[in-house]
């Protein structure tokens, strides 16, 4: 199993329960991705949406927090005594005669651990790999794309790109600890999917000046203490003054790993080739769970569908066991 997000301690209960050997690979800790969520954020979900292997998911308020999410997944592993090798990266998935050999990396370590598997299932998420704005300048120091907290920015100049809910709530957060404002989109409103309890909030700033927006705009350069946009209408340049930028413009998934497991991915959609009903690739034995599935489109798989993906795993795998035994 490489990623230990929620989707891939799915597949672990999932495999404990149909009587599978499971080890969970991360590079980071468990659930690493939700350490990159603000500190302050309630989930859209309700936490039945979120719960595993039918663990109850009890929180103070109807919509969990991202402490309270991290909590609960922390527990999920321990309760079902999951077999997560956190701080491990895998940095290559070789195809075998009797299976697979995956080649993971501990910092603490000297030399890569080699580790045998009849299946592999990627579940490695997309929040570790931005969507980069592809402009001169996004990479200077005053630059970042993930919002954490409001509090550095105090009294500050900050750009944030993007109309999504990442942005939109940074915007918000931002404002309220006395910062100074503009939002870059490149639509003429926000986008669609914007939480409906966020809208009129964010609407309402805007319509009353304390956060400022330039609509149907894109940032063309971004310098030490300015960003630099352009207009759809009339094709106009603007300069404003900043101190910070945040790039919120969505992330996606990295393909790497799956490529060098030999899976083919459709370079239109992002979306690799698999069986939405077993989750297996064009690969045999190879699968993924999660967000994977959704290619670009990172809107479409969450943590409340995604985790539905580790029981058909795990069904298909139980299924069709192997014909020959793992060597080593």
């Amino acid at each position: 199993m490489i990623g230990a997000g929620p989707c891939g301690l799915a597949v672990g209960v999932a495999a404990k329960r149909f009587g599978l050997t499971c080890s969970l690979f991360d590079k980071g800790p468990v659930v690493a991705s939700l350490m990159r969520y603000p500190l302050y954020m309630t989930f859209f979900s309700t936490p039945d949406k979120l719960e595993i292997g039918g663990m109850p998911f009890v929180t103070a308020a109807d919509k969990p927090t991202r402490r309270e999410a991290l909590t609960y997944y922390r527990k999920v592993a321990e309760y079902f005594e999951l077999d997560v090798r956190q701080y491990h990266e895998v940095q290559g998935v070789q195809r075998r005669r009797d299976g697979f050999e995956l080649t993971a990396r501990h910092p603490g370590t000297p030399e890569p651990e080699t580790v045998q598997a009849r299946h592999v299932v990627h579940a490695t998420g997309y929040f570790e790999s931005p969507n980069p704005v592809g402009v001169p300048g996004e990479d200077l120091p005053h630059v970042s794309h993930f919002f954490t907290e409001p509090h550095p920015y105090w009294q500050q100049r900050v750009v944030v790109i993007g109309g999504g809910n990442s942005a939109v709530e940074a915007a918000l957060d931002l404002y309220r600890v006395g910062a100074r404002v503009t939002l870059v989109h490149f639509l003429g409103e926000f986008d669609r999917g914007v939480k409906p309890w966020i809208l009129p909030d964010v609407t309402n700033r805007v319509k009353d000046g304390s956060i400022a927006v330039r609509w149907c705009s894109r940032v063309i350069e971004i310098r030490r203490s300015e960003v630099v946009i352009r207009s759809e209408v009339g094709d106009r340049l603007e300069t404003l003054s900043t101190d910070f930028v945040l790039a919120l413009t969505g992330y996606r998934a990295d393909l790497r790993l799956l490529r060098l497991s030999g899976v083919d991915v459709d370079e239109t959609t992002g979306v690799p080739q698999h069986d939405p009903t077993t989750m297996e690739t064009n690969v045999r034995g190879v699968y993924i769970a999660g967000v994977l599935a959704s290619g670009l489109d990172a809107n479409k798989i969450f943590i409340e569908n995604g985790r539905a993906h580790g029981a058909r795993i795990c069904e298909h795998i139980k299924a069709k066991p192997p014909k020959v035994a793992l060597g080593g």
